[in-house]
């Protein structure tokens, strides 16, 4: 009975659009004796991978400690590594551009990324490098239990879903991690460089806004 039940459940995952379901059980220890704060502290001076070497400051990640929507990218950049603080440069002033036209203020979000130190010449953070530090993305999801996810671009997308699709066929799909519905868009800077593109994270992020409406809606 049980089994058939959670067949059905599963098929009307599907039916509703969620490709696939991913959970954070069984893979990592959270210490939620910490408020998100504290081990933002706690970390700062993380030598796990060789990332840290060229370091100015660990970005950890900023906002709301109980948010409904988290953003996350693919790791800092050079205003970022100077100020420790996520989406900062021509690509975050973009990203706030972008949630305050579905009405969305930056301090309502969590905003992070897959790596929280820069990578040389902002290249794309190797498989090793993520693969240490996304210990400390679960962590924050686990902590902060947003309803919402937006991945921002491919880089996040494959490292946080497991699964290496182009970045439109992560767009086309919903998929649920630990119980946040998550969506997928372009990063701000593939907008700064193809403007192009901007319509169509126009499309994903007025899809976000529904589910952010349907969300606040329960709540009231």
């Amino acid at each position: 009975m049980v089994l058939r039940s959670l067949q059905q459940y599963l098929e009307l995952m599907k039916l509703s659009g969620i490709n696939e379901i991913f959970s954070l059980k069984n893979d990592i220890q959270t210490d939620n004796s910490r408020t998100i704060e504290e081990l933002k502290e706690k970390y700062k001076n993380c030598r796990k991978c060789p990332l840290f070497k060229e370091r100015t400051n660990l970005v950890y990640g900023e906002g709301s400690s109980s948010p409904i929507l988290m953003l996350i990218g693919e790791g800092p950049g050079g205003e970022e590594d100077k100020t420790g603080k996520p989406f900062v440069g021509r690509a975050g002033q973009l990203l706030t551009k972008m949630l305050k036209a579905i009405n969305i203020e930056r301090d309502e979000v969590y905003i992070t990324n897959i790596v929280k130190c820069r990578p040389p010449q902002n290249r794309n953070p190797l498989p090793s490098e993520s693969e240490i530090c996304i210990k400390y993305l679960y962590e924050q999801i686990e902590l902060l239990n947003p309803r919402l996810i937006l991945l921002l671009g491919k880089v996040a997308s494959v490292n946080l879903l497991k699964k290496n699709l182009k970045i439109d066929e992560f767009r086309k799909e919903v998929f649920f991690f630990n119980n946040a519905k998550t969506f997928v868009t372009y990063h701000p800077s593939a907008l700064l460089r193809n403007e192009n593109l901007k319509k169509y994270a126009w499309d994903d992020l007025k899809k976000l806004r529904i589910e952010y409406d349907k969300i606040l809606a329960e709540e009231h």
